[in-house]
């Protein structure tokens, strides 16, 4: 299961019992965006972060956050991947290392929350017998072929962008990172329901207001073009295109998974980013 699919491992912090919808055990008289960057790190990182509000106004705040825990996932990629190029590592083992930080940093649970979804969507089964598929701790063969083709295609993308330039590789490590989580916030706009009533994907289903999530989509993607700019004009483009590719392939996926499923889950959000992110490599990788 992804990570959306499960409760933060710090909700201690709150009164035993509490659930999304439930009164918050915090100090509600906290700004908002604070609640957010916790909500958003604690449940889509493994930075120390203390999620101290699990309501649904800390999750609509903690989804249009998710782009800034995106960016500090990968910041941490591209300074890992600069650290062994100036070890004398090559373009190949500096992209495993630089794919692998995020994998570390949330737990392996957006890759386990992508081989869930292609098994539920591979098995070709009702929508409540794919979610129970889903649910099963085991990884099927529809997961095993996608994680690795999309492991591959990461590492492959990222090996050509550092092979260009040590700055296009970890342009790409941060801008990819940050795609990925913009994702999560498009995904949980109002309009789309959750799959099942309970989990961390029901918790933040339909929590983002429409028009809060393409302001942020908006911005997400005019600091990618901004950030391209250090590679003129075409990286400024390209920037752009990567953020645009990745909000769309992912929202097709979304689209296609709602219908299947009736909704969206934990699963579906890690299989939403992985996708998003690997969109974007491979168009950064490209020209």
């Amino acid at each position: 299961m992804s990570e959306s699919e499960n409760k933060p491992e710090n909700k201690p912090a709150n009164k035993p019992g509490n659930e999304p919808g439930d009164e918050p055990a915090s100090d509600t008289s906290k700004a908002p965006w604070q609640d957010g960057l916790r909500f958003a790190f604690g449940t889509l990182t493994v930075f120390p972060v203390t999620v101290s509000r699990w309501d649904r106004e800390a999750a609509r705040a903690g989804m249009l956050c998710a782009p800034v825990a995106g960016l500090a996932v990968g910041l941490c990629a591209a300074a890992t991947g600069g650290l062994f190029l100036l070890l004398g590592a090559g373009a190949l083992l500096t992209a495993v290392v630089t794919a692998a930080i995020p994998a570390v940093l949330t737990r392996g649970l957006h890759l386990d929350g992508l081989a869930d979804t292609a098994d539920g969507l591979g098995s070709g089964r009702p929508a409540e017998d794919a979610l129970r598929i889903m649910k099963q701790s085991d990884i099927g063969p529809f997961g095993v072929i996608t994680l690795l083709f999309v492991l591959l295609a990461q590492v492959a993308a990222l090996s050509q962008a550092y092979g260009s330039s040590w700055a296009r590789g970890m342009f790409a490590a941060v801008v990819s990172a940050t795609a990925a989580r913009l994702a999560l916030t498009l995904a949980a706009r109002a309009g789309v329901p959750p799959a099942r009533p309970e989990g961390l994907g029901a918790a933040v289903a339909g929590t983002v207001p429409v028009r809060a999530a393409l302001i942020t989509a908006a911005v997400v993607t005019g600091a990618g073009a901004l950030f391209g700019a250090y590679d003129g004009t075409y990286g400024i483009v390209r920037g752009a295109i990567a953020v645009l590719a990745a909000c769309a392939a992912a929202e097709l996926l979304l689209r296609h998974c709602v219908r299947r499923f009736g909704g969206v889950t934990g699963d579906v959000f890690g299989g939403l980013a992985e996708t998003a992110a690997t969109i974007s490599l491979v168009v950064l990788a490209l020209g």
